[in-house]
């Protein structure tokens, strides 16, 4: 089910939806492949552009992955008042269980910089958490 969270005074929403690829994964050689599609809506009155990314990837031996990129899937969305925008990338994990949370720099059409949260969403091989 996807997540929602509105995010400060400029009305930008991340939702996360999650699948476990069990044809690309190898349990036995613990490695588990997630896919997540991510859905970014301009709830706000601005024309925003998504600048840059940060991740942080978190598996259940705390191990942690921090992600930092120009764009998404090689592009740097503009979104006008209303708009979405929907990729989907995906990441690998040594353990069953993990969470990714992060932000999106962003930058409205009268120049300021902000940051859209992504809240945190759980990775999960399906019947592993109940």
């Amino acid at each position: 089910m996807p997540r929602m969270k509105e995010i400060d005074q400029h009305g930008v929403v991340v939702q996360t939806q999650v699948n476990y690829l069990p044809e690309q994964s190898d349990e036995a050689g613990n490695r588990f492949v997630f896919s997540y599609t991510i859905t970014i809506t301009n709830l706000g009155p601005l024309t925003a552009k998504l600048i840059s990314r940060h991740w942080i990837i978190t598996d259940a031996n705390n191990h942690v992955q921090e992600v930092r990129g120009q764009g998404v899937v090689g592009e740097q969305p503009l979104l006008k008042p209303g708009q979405s925008f929907e990729y989907t990338s995906g990441t690998v994990l040594a353990t069953q269980v993990g969470t990714m949370r992060g932000s999106y720099q962003m930058q409205a059409e009268d120049d300021t910089l902000f940051e859209a949260e992504i809240p945190q969403f759980v990775l999960s091989v399906p019947r592993v958490l109940h």
